[in-house]
């Protein structure tokens, strides 16, 4: 708009607190108690906005909020426009220093329990300022965050979600909870809106990375398109934010995203089984080819089923958060020899004779006998439709799984693993690293 200038400062040394002070002629704006450090995106869709005040052990993680004045919060009012914004509308909470009463201050309002506790372990870690952005609204989906650039790379247009309702609607049926609709866990559906009015006005700042928690919407919009939607959101925010930043926030932006956790124990179908596939680019494991620069939170033992939210809202968030952070350590902040994900499949060999197939992963292996359906092989003549038989493991040893191919008298042409919307119970997968990080579900 007329009459707005920037400037774009030199990187600076980390820490404060200092003054900044515009003149011009007589007249002078001095902003002050300023500090420099990393800065945090945190957005996403409910499970996002969830705040501290509903995540276990919310009466502990407020009393330690004061602990930490050189962390600083700024979230923004949830809004949707049509067109790209320059500026933020409305802001929920100004850049402030956290108390119990900001953290806690309403359900899926602020501030973001996910992004809070990711940025307090980093803050912990690195032992200079940290300030962290919410920009969260459940039951959004992604083409609402994506710009019409991003969309066109797959071949979406602008009125990709008018199946769901132009403006905004009701959160599909199959996401239903407990909670009622005025705590905003039905946003908009709009392709865009969200990207013009949340993300858009912020492009200016510098950024060291990106939290990323949804997915849920898309269980059922557009399901099979997430495979390209996600890589597409993030390579889009990625030059946009660079090119905002006037090359200050790195073109390979560090992205981390949390897989879905669990919400139904009986579902009709496989969909959130397939967007988790599809959050990894259909490749079970990230950084990859398709998705640089990435680290997944694995959630599938995260489950909640008391959760006053509805289970779709699992409270501990902590695991998440552990487990982005390590991710942000090892991608964002370059720490060699950090493991920061779990066990993954190297190869698989089939014994005919024995009726066995011998599964290697990339790291040590921690089995838990609980689980005794977590491995399907497809024991069909054709591919697909595939008829899916559970297999039990008979034999780990450190980096190998034995599987007994028992009641498939057909050549096994696939395998899955945790392949369900409720895999195992909580923490209680069927297989972690010695550094309890679960094994992400594979196909």
């Amino acid at each position: 708009p007329s009459g707005t200038w920037m400037t774009v400062l030199d990187p600076m040394e980390q820490g404060g607190p200092y003054t900044l002070t515009a003149r011009q002629g007589w007249e002078n704006v001095t902003l002050w108690d300023v500090y420099f450090g990393d800065v945090w995106l945190c957005s996403g869709q409910s499970n996002m906005a969830m705040t501290v005040l509903q995540i276990t052990n919310a009466s502990q993680e407020l009393a330690t909020a004061s602990h930490y004045p050189y962390i600083r919060l700024f979230a923004a009012t949830p809004a949707r426009s049509d067109v790209e914004l320059g500026d933020l509308t409305h802001i929920d909470l100004p850049w402030s220093v956290p108390t119990a009463a900001i953290l806690g201050h309403g359900n899926f309002t602020y501030f973001s329990a996910v992004c809070w506790l990711l940025g307090r372990y980093l803050y912990e870690a690195l032992q200079y300022p940290v300030g962290l952005v919410e920009a969260a609204w459940g039951g959004t989906p992604i083409e609402a965050w994506s710009s019409q650039r991003a969309l066109r790379v797959c071949g979406l247009s602008e009125d990709a979600g008018s199946g769901m309702g132009r403006g905004g609607t009701p959160s599909p049926p199959a996401l239903s909870s407990s909670v009622t609709p005025s705590q905003q866990l039905s946003g908009p559906q709009t392709p865009s809106v969200l990207w013009n009015a949340m993300i858009h006005p912020l492009l200016n700042m510098t950024l060291r990375g990106v939290a990323w928690y949804q997915g849920e919407a898309n269980a059922i919009l557009h399901n099979d398109q997430y495979n390209c939607t996600f890589p597409a959101l993030i390579a889009d925010w990625r030059q946009a934010f660079h090119t905002g930043s006037a090359g200050q926030t790195e073109p390979l932006l560090p992205f981390g995203f949390v897989q879905l956790s669990s919400y139904r124990r009986q579902s009709p179908g496989d969909s959130f089984s397939r967007l988790r596939w599809h959050q990894t680019a259909d490749l079970g494991v990230v950084p990859n080819t398709r998705m640089p620069g990435t680290f997944m939170a694995v959630a599938v033992d995260l489950c909640d089923e008391s959760s006053p939210y509805g289970s779709i809202h699992p409270r501990d968030k902590q695991n998440v958060a552990h487990r982005l952070y390590l991710g942000a350590r090892a991608v964002a902040y370059g720490e060699k020899d950090l493991v920061f994900q779990g066990p993954y499949p190297t190869q698989a060999v089939l014994e005919v004779t024995r009726g066995l197939l011998n599964i290697s992963y990339s790291q040590e292996l921690v089995y838990h006998q609980k689980d005794t359906q977590a491995f399907e092989v497809c024991c069909s003549g054709r591919l697909s439709p595939c008829e899916w038989l559970g297999v039990p493991v008979v034999g780990v040893q450190s980096r190998w799984v034995t599987l007994a191919l028992v009641g498939c008298g057909m050549p096994v042409r696939a395998l899955r693993y945790a392949w369900a919307e409720w895999p195992c119970e909580y923490l209680s997968c069927a297989l972690y690293n010695p550094q309890g990080l679960p094994a992400p579900p594979f196909l």
